[in-house]
């Protein structure tokens, strides 16, 4: 399974995101806001980093609230790691996993598409488990 199909109801109007010129401040109030962990940073529409709370709390215990006026691109995670709609949940799991990040912009033709977070692909994973659980109950019971 790819992350297409983790996505393909999803509108890409509806992706929340910042930008580069957005103060770390207002990134902090979308965030608490939304309830959500992480932000695309886009550049003339184009992903060019992601702001997380870690990053947010790294620079708080770096520069102190001084950081708060700055503007999100002095302090995201740059350059932002992609996947593509063709990748599989599994190759995203182990990025996720490898590079400690829990949230990947999905880009197709260089045009942000999707946002997906770790959470998104364990839920994935747990319905597809769940599926072939009944599948194999189902074909036992049948026998």
């Amino acid at each position: 399974m790819n992350i297409a199909s983790i996505i393909a109801k999803r509108d890409p109007s509806d992706i929340i995101g910042c930008d580069v010129t957005t103060p770390v401040a207002e990134a902090v109030q979308i965030l608490a806001g939304k309830r959500i962990g992480a932000l695309p940073v886009l550049r003339d529409g184009r992903v060019v980093g992601i702001v997380s709370e870690r990053d947010i709390v790294y620079r708080l215990a770096d520069r102190g609230g001084a950081c708060l006026d700055l503007p999100v691109e002095q302090i995201m995670t740059s350059p932002a790691v992609t996947v593509e709609p063709s990748t599989t949940v599994d190759e995203a799991l182990a990025m996720m996993t490898r590079r400690r990040f829990r949230h990947f912009p999905v880009v197709a033709d260089g045009t942000l598409v999707a946002f997906i977070s770790i959470g998104d692909l364990v839920k994935h994973k747990i319905d597809e488990v769940e599926h072939e659980a009944e599948a194999l109950r189902n074909y036992i019971q049948a026998v």
